[in-house]
């Protein structure tokens, strides 16, 4: 069985793969973006996998060729994001 099929249930080798996207995103990130894209991991992980997912992906593609900066990665979190729906509730 090769890792790709066993689903994650290989701790070392998850981990390797999470030193490897870090050592991308040093690469790929300005440091203020770097710290946008953690303090963004702390209260959704679930965006911050996707945002990061879509970079390296990018950078694969040799569509990033230079440092995202901050103002970019903003940008990039606010079309990633679903937008949020308002509801009001008009009572009389």
């Amino acid at each position: 069985m090769s890792y790709e099929q066993d689903g994650g249930q290989n701790p070392q080798k998850d981990a390797e793969i999470s030193a490897q996207k870090e050592t991308v995103l040093k690469q790929l990130l300005s440091s203020e973006a770097r710290l946008r894209l953690n303090n963004v991991r702390m209260v959704k992980p679930d965006l911050a996998a996707l945002v990061e997912n879509y970079l390296i992906g990018m950078a694969s593609q040799g569509r990033i060729n230079s440092q995202v900066t901050d103002d970019q990665l903003k940008q990039i979190l606010m079309s990633v994001q679903q937008p949020k729906r308002d509801f009001k509730i008009n009572r009389k």
